[in-house]
């Protein structure tokens, strides 16, 4: 079955869509349609504009703080204007925001070194604290060594070339200070969001035990081969530790 052909007047209509998104998306490149009054288009253009720049600035505090207020403006436009969104729901924009930063956005000379790692790192906050994943329902009791602990699907291990963590208006880094930046992001039961900083080798810890049923004694046996750390007793102590201070947090939610 075949569809009817759109008709002249639908063309028109079509058109005359396409001709008021692109004005209000970007009114500086694309005109005004002829037959609408301007004070009419103004009021689409801002409330368009002010409505997506707030849901931006919401997910992007710091970003937005750090960013001067023209470069900010100029910042949401562009995003407004390259950026074809996949989801209609404002409450995506965080991460259409992102994409757009990554993948369509052309760098400018006043972009600071560490803007794409601040993003994302603002974009994870908001991440888990919108997700619908929830804690798996495991036993909470349990030793840290001797039993199988379980990662939570809400911490989520992270690698920054800056201390993302520390970025305000009063520490800006430079490519000159880059420090291999460690953190765990997560969300605990009671829906709170937080980080701590962490290390290589920790990271590496909850991947091992993240990737099948091991004790915690035999994941920190793993990790000390590939270090090729002979002291095993001091790694365990220290393994012991680590892994209380997580479970602490519910980054351990529990144990098989």
């Amino acid at each position: 079955m075949t569809s009817e052909p759109k008709t002249t007047d639908g063309l028109l209509f079509q058109r005359a869509q396409y001709e008021f998104a692109a004005h209000i998306r970007n009114p500086q490149c694309h005109p005004a349609p002829v037959d609408i009054e301007d004070r009419r288009l103004a009021i689409y253009r801002n409330l368009f504009f002010n409505n997506l720049q707030g849901f931006i600035a919401n997910g992007f505090p710091i970003l937005k703080s750090i960013t001067a207020a023209d470069h900010w403006t100029a910042l949401v436009r562009d995003f407004m204007h390259r950026h074809q969104s996949q989801s209609p729901y404002f409450l995506d924009s965080s991460a259409e925001f992102l994409h757009y930063l990554e993948h369509e956005r052309s760098p400018q000379p006043h972009d600071p070194a560490f803007l794409l790692e601040l993003a994302h790192y603002e974009w994870v906050e908001l991440a888990l604290d919108i997700s619908t994943l929830e804690l798996p329902q495991v036993r909470q009791q349990g030793d840290v060594l001797d039993d199988c602990p379980v990662v939570s699907p809400l911490a989520w291990p992270l690698c920054y070339n800056y201390q993302v963590q520390r970025i305000g208006i009063e520490y800006q880094p430079s490519a000159e200070q880059q420090a291999i930046t460690h953190l765990i992001v997560y969300r605990d039961r009671s829906m709170k969001v937080g980080f701590i900083e962490t290390n290589a080798s920790t990271a590496r810890l909850l991947e091992i035990i993240g990737q099948g049923e091991v004790t915690g004694h035999q994941a920190l046996v793993q990790l000390a081969g590939e270090m090729g750390y002979a002291d095993l007793s001091a790694i365990l102590a220290f393994g012991r530790d680590i892994l209380t201070q997580l479970q602490g947090k519910e980054i351990i939610c529990g144990f098989r």
